[in-house]
């Protein structure tokens, strides 16, 4: 064994791999040299001050006389699924414009397709009215056993019932028969071209140009016969590989929608950028190859002068003014949840949902389809017609139990080659109901939502960074999926006989299993393999306790009407989805040892499919632990994704710490994007999480969610923080030049941002 080196490993093969003797590093204490010893001699420095002599304007952005407002020379990019949000940082608001690009394809060109996020009721069932209350209870919830969507819906109902019987708010008899006649005999009104003047001016004739960027690749008429395709580059903070058959074509897409929207409404011309910095919003838990392609494309390909890559939430810390905070971005695919702490985002409090906007939407178009909707021709695959269910969603939907009433509505249908009409529309709780899948996301399809994407990274390519597991799995993850990895750890955790039966519905369950795994303060697992660690559902087993007993602001709940799970690893997830303030039997049991019943259905007895523990001790035995990301036998994101809104909130605030920082964060809730927007959101979010905290988490005071400062739109606060760094001083530390990113490459934004 050579001298000097510890620990080194004997060469068993006796060979040499060649006969120069690399000599050891020498002791930086017995140099005499100063190099690298100090600030001055890094490279950050010396292109710092050689930037300060030969350029005009300091590297922060600050105007110089010459210019006309501090940070007019830097560029904000906040690129969302639906949207691309872009303008100087000295603008008010940002410029808004569709992320979605129509190119010129050969013939053949592929048709338009969606992906259904949410289930769907039978299409071999006769559409059945509501029967009447059944024991003369107004608020009981009939629905058909046999088909597996009407079970998973009647679950939300009750859910929404036991709310409005909390509050004492009354429920219309038969009110969706009501509605049901009104929809299907509806006969829509005509209005003129003259009288209409939101008309739109639809493409109807193939255009000369090649692509067409954001409004104008909506308005053509028909793009399959036109001979575009039309792709949105983004889903879900990342590449959409599902559209795209290379990255290489997606970022040329994204790089053309962004140089069209510069040039058209900002008037920046391709030969002025490299007088432009630029601030990049990237996601919280961002993916690397993401971030890489992005800078290099604006860096490189672009050549912007130079670039800062900063996160959502403390993007949205900085907007609404604030230092500490537990960030929930909601968009349009995903729902974000983070904690800033004084500007720095904590890496293992990250949550991604999957799930967003866009499910509000499709769910509320497949409630209307229930209720007769009078638009029998619309279809969620052509633009038009998904702006119709958008507007409604915009219009109406609430998550206030005290807008729940029979209304009536109206929406206009403007489609291209025909008159604008105008319907009429009757609604009941589908309002209320569509929002609340974000709460309760037993019904959106989240094994089919991922069918067609594919991984970007490649295990054998590296950036020279050491890759950590918090790059593909954070600790609030692995708290949110404790009870499903297949470890014997559990087994130190017992509860209470009694609680391995299911309640019948309508009763009291205490919650002691949450109680018994919430002792002292709330630890995070160790690797994914803690044993006394509680779950995301031991944490809502005490919901019921938090309402019963220690006067919670949300109502007492039932347990679930029965999940009728068809497929058994989303209904794996969809129990774990459900352990919440509203299904307290689930999550009684799953903390037990991760072996609980579904909750009670009202008719069939549960098959071996949909017994949560059937299929989990599978895993253990037939899946290889390095399987997964981050070495766990189970797809720990990808299950987390799956968690109800306010369990995934709690578990982020756990994940920071003990009992002060949960209480830290949750009175300090900012919600962000445009699911903000929905009436009723900040009570909602309240009444939620202070049922599930408030038992579990000792001197617990009142949750509060913080709105976003006055008229400031929650969908670009994200863009105005980003904004707000790019006019700092102390942005000049963080800035990364095209010659920095030709030395480093990802170490640059490692050296210069301090989330890599």
């Amino acid at each position: 064994m050579p001298r000097g080196i510890p620990n080194a490993k004997r060469d068993e093969s006796a060979m040499r791999y060649t006969s120069f003797h690399v000599p050891l590093a020498p002791n930086p204490k017995h140099l005499s040299s100063t190099y690298l010893k100090s600030e001055s001699q890094t490279v950050w420095y010396r292109n710092a001050v050689r930037g300060g002599k030969t350029k005009g304007p300091d590297e922060s952005g600050v105007a110089t006389p010459s210019e006309a407002r501090r940070g007019s020379k830097v560029l904000v990019i906040h690129p969302g699924s639906r949207f691309l949000r872009v303008g100087r940082a000295s603008d008010v608001t940002p410029v808004t414009v569709p992320n979605v690009i129509a190119r010129k394809h050969k013939p053949p060109v592929p048709p338009l397709r969606y992906v259904e996020g949410i289930a769907r009721p039978r299409r071999d069932r006769p559409k059945s009215q509501s029967a009447p209350a059944q024991n003369g209870d107004e608020y009981a919830v009939p629905f058909d056993p046999d088909d597996p969507f009407e079970t998973k819906l009647a679950a939300i109902t009750i859910s929404l019932r036991d709310r409005m019987r909390f509050y004492k708010l009354r429920v219309t008899p038969n009110a969706a028969s009501i509605a049901t006649t009104f929809n299907e005999s509806f006969v829509p009104e005509t209005i003129p071209e003259a009288n209409d003047p939101f008309r739109v001016d639809w493409i109807t004739e193939p255009p000369a140009e090649d692509f067409l960027v954001g409004e104008k690749a909506l308005r053509l008429s028909n793009p399959v016969d036109l001979g575009y395709v039309v792709r949105r580059p983004m889903h879900g903070g990342k590449f959409n590989t599902r559209d795209y058959s290379s990255i290489q074509l997606c970022l040329s897409d994204i790089e053309t929608i962004l140089r069209t929207t510069l040039k058209e409404k900002l008037q920046i011309e391709e030969q002025s950028y490299q007088e432009y910095s630029v601030v990049l919003v990237i996601p919280d838990f961002y993916d690397r190859f993401y971030v890489q392609g992005l800078v290099r494309m604006l860096l490189i390909t672009m050549g912007f002068k130079q670039l800062c890559a900063q996160q959502e939430s403390l993007a949205a810390t900085y907007g609404a003014g604030i230092s500490n905070a537990c960030v929930v971005d909601m968009g349009a695919t995903k729902t974000s949840i983070a904690c800033v702490d004084d500007g720095f985002v904590l890496p293992e409090t990250r949550m991604l949902l999957d799930m967003g906007g866009d499910d509000i939407t499709e769910f509320l178009y497949v409630l209307f389809e229930k209720i007769g909707f009078p638009y029998k021709e619309l279809d969620l695959t052509r633009s038009y017609d998904w702006a119709v269910i958008e507007d409604l969603k915009a219009r109406l939907c609430t998550l206030a139990e005290g807008d729940v009433a029979l209304n009536l509505y109206d929406f206009v249908v403007r489609r291209p080659g025909k008159p604008t009409e105008k319907y009429g529309l009757r609604a009941y709780d589908e309002t209320i109901l569509a929002p609340m899948c974000l709460f309760e996301p037993r019904v959106i399809e989240f094994d089919q939502k991922r069918e067609g994407f594919r991984p970007v990274s490649h295990p054998d390519v590296t950036e020279g960074l050491i890759e950590q597991t918090s790059d593909y799995v954070t600790q609030a993850m692995v708290i949110s999926t404790q009870h499903l990895l297949p470890t014997a750890a559990p087994a130190t955790l017992t509860a209470p006989e009694p609680l391995q039966t299911p309640p019948e519905p309508g009763t009291q369950t205490p919650g002691t299993a949450g109680e018994l795994a919430f002792i002292g303060s709330p630890q995070p697992a160790q690797a994914g393999t803690a044993a006394g660690t509680p779950t995301a559902d031991d944490a809502a087993a005490s919901d019921d306790t938090a309402q019963a007993s220690a006067g919670a602001n949300a109502p007492v709940a039932k347990p679930s009407a029965g999940d009728g799970s068809a497929d058994a690893p989303m209904e794996i997830a969809d129990d774990e989805g459900e352990s919440k303030a509203q299904t307290p039997t689930a999550t009684a049991n799953a903390s037990a040892n991760a072996n609980a019943n579904p909750p009670p259905s009202a008719s069939a007895n549960p098959s071996p499919a949909s017994v949560v523990g059937a299929p989990e001790p599978a895993p253990a035995s037939t899946v290889p632990a390095p399987t997964f990301p981050g070495g766990y036998a189970i797809d720990v994101c990808f299950e987390a994704s799956k968690l109800p809104l306010d369990v995934a909130i709690f578990n982020s605030a756990r994940a920071a710490g003990g009992d002060e920082k949960i209480r830290k964060y949750l009175q300090a809730v900012l919600v962000v994007g445009g699911a903000a927007l929905v009436p009723g959101m900040a009570h909602a979010l309240e009444s939620r999480l202070q049922a599930i905290a408030t038992p579990l988490v000792p001197n617990m005071e009142k949750v509060q969610v913080v709105p976003a400062p006055k008229d400031v739109d929650p969908r670009v606060l994200a863009w105005k923080g980003a904004a707000v760094l790019g006019k700092m001083d102390g942005v000049a530390d963080l800035w990364v030049t095209p010659a920095d990113w030709d030395l480093f490459g990802m170490r640059a934004l490692k050296e210069r941002c301090f989330y890599l």
